[in-house]
């Protein structure tokens, strides 16, 4: 959709509204002014679900928690207009803002906070976020204002997850919370509403009038849908688009250029390749996963894919205070891979492969579809595997298979507590554990690093949990994505100094602080 038409609907929609059951305008009136529209290059959606989707951008337009992140991704008041801690009983209480409705105007009670956390722990609802509230004994509403969590023992990061956007009960009651047609016509409290949804096409969202803080000054945000980087691009040049996340390469076609801002933001957004322990083929070949590491130049897909934006990786915390710099980097080192490989039987053939048992050493590497950067970092890691012998090959199947596929090039990591994206990941059994990873020190250490609000105790159990993993490695580890977002010059207000999450996201953290000239 074109911005001119999309203009064009916007007015006669506000047309429609102000003649219906409304005098005209004397002829003195002022001009009108011409509503604002940003219009945001996204990847698609099926559903907008943030209890059971975490990363899409949009979340933050349409929801609040009762807890919010600020530009230096510190936790601060979302719902909750205050809080407290009682350490006797594990007990969290929080009031809650009055007056806040809902997008349809019903009224936010703190009887949506405990429907929608109890739908989370549900393990019928399948959440990967349930991880997050295991701890959660008892949730109890005092009123419609006041509402408690007791837990079973210390967790850490329980404010930084009470940011999970809040959802209305009185219309998700009864309802499945995989499959209900709400999450294709979303009600949030956000400074945005949805307004209409062209699949395949557009998210059109206008501004909360009624938002309980200030309200937006942009008018109407469009997700336009553009899946494809290049696409993205292209658009980002036609002037289809305001703002897009480009990657590296096609940012630098904006460099320098007139009309256009870049925004070259930090992440804690890495990518590596899982490897997937249901399936057979680690059963038996797990040993032979550092050898895989050590055959990975990491360096050399940095530049190459990402020209230089990122940095090399080696664990899941490189950009957390937790980190542990003295774990095992794997630096690239492929003499030690094949030395690797021959200490644990393997025998290099003569089609340059290596075999242990009769069998070929080598795997599929999977990888969505759209993503030019993971797609570009997989047939780099597997020419560079296929040098030292191990026949790595890359595929871009319609549907991920998590139970039935080879490995995967994942992508994870949270800006914000150190909990956040280990615990759920790398716990036995967790929600979003896609690789089936189990090791009982990486389970003990996370626990007790959960378990402690003294940084000196959660240091050394997160350094311990990185050792662990580095010894028995779950992902082999590849690079820190970091964020380009593009947009025009008349946009003004993104916090460029935030730290990004993964796929980039939480540019929209002030939404309603920004403006648009055009």
């Amino acid at each position: 959709m074109k911005k001119t038409a999309i203009l064009l609907l916007l007015l006669a929609c506000l047309l429609a509204l102000t003649s219906c059951g409304q005098s005209a305008a004397p002829d003195d009136a002022p001009d009108s002014v011409e509503p604002s529209v940003l219009v945001y290059g996204s990847g698609d959606y099926t559903r907008i679900n943030p209890a059971m989707d975490e990363h899409g951008e949009i979340n933050l337009l349409l929801f609040n928690g009762l807890m919010a992140h600020n530009g230096k991704n510190q936790v601060v008041p979302g719902l909750a207009v205050s809080w407290t801690f009682d350490a006797e009983t594990c007990t969290y209480t929080f009031t809650l803002e009055e007056g806040v409705t809902w997008h349809d105007g019903e009224p936010f009670t703190a009887e949506d906070v405990r429907f929608t956390i109890e739908a989370i722990m549900n393990p019928e609802n399948a959440s990967e976020n349930a991880p997050d509230f295991e701890d959660v004994l008892e949730i109890a509403v005092e009123n419609d204002h006041t509402i408690s969590f007791r837990l079973d023992a210390p967790n850490a990061a329980f404010l930084d997850y009470m940011t999970m956007p809040v959802l209305p009960k009185h219309l998700l009651e009864g309802e499945d919370w995989q499959t209900s047609d709400f999450f294709r016509h979303p009600v949030g409290t956000g400074p945005y509403k949805l307004e209409s949804w062209d699949e395949g096409q557009t998210i059109t969202l206008v501004k909360n009038e009624d938002y309980f803080r200030t309200p937006a000054q942009i008018d109407m945000v469009i997700f336009k849908i553009v899946p494809d980087s290049n696409a993205k691009a292209l658009q980002m040049q036609t002037g289809e688009l305001d703002l897009a996340l480009l990657t590296p390469k096609d940012t630098e076609a904006f460099r320098g250029r007139e009309g256009w801002n870049i925004y070259e933001m930090k992440t804690s957004d890495y990518r590596g390749i899982l490897f997937n322990f249901r399936n057979d083929y680690w059963t038996e070949n797990r040993d032979l996963i550092p050898a895989i590491c050590y055959a990975l130049d990491r360096q050399a897909i940095l530049d190459a894919v990402l020209l230089g934006r990122g940095a090399t990786a080696y664990g899941p915390l490189q950009r957390n205070i937790y980190n542990n710099e003295a774990v095992e980097h794997y630096d690239y080192n492929p003499a030690k891979s094949e030395q690797l490989l021959q200490a644990a039987g393997c025998t290099k053939e003569s089609d340059g492969f290596y075999y242990r048992n009769g069998e070929k050493i080598g795997f599929v590497l999977s990888t969505g579809a759209g993503d030019q950067v993971r797609l570009d970092m997989a047939q780099a890691a597997a020419q560079q595997l296929q040098a030292v012998g191990v026949d790595c090959t890359v595929e871009v199947p319609v549907r991920v298979d998590w139970a039935g596929q080879m490995a995967y090039l994942i992508g994870w990591g949270s800006p914000f507590d150190a909990d956040s994206h280990t615990y759920k990941v790398f716990g036995t059994d967790k929600g979003a554990n896609y690789s089936g990873y189990s090791n009982p020190l990486v389970d003990q250490y996370l626990t007790e690093a959960r378990r402690s609000d003294d940084p000196a105790v959660r240091a050394a159990a997160y350094a311990q949990f990185q050792t662990a993993l580095a010894d028995d490695p779950a992902f082999a580890f590849l690079c820190y994505v970091d964020a380009d977002y593009v947009a025009v010059s008349g946009l003004e207000g993104i916090s460029e100094d935030t730290v990004m999450g993964h796929h980039g996201v939480g540019i929209f953290w002030n939404i309603t602080d920004w403006t648009l000239k055009k």
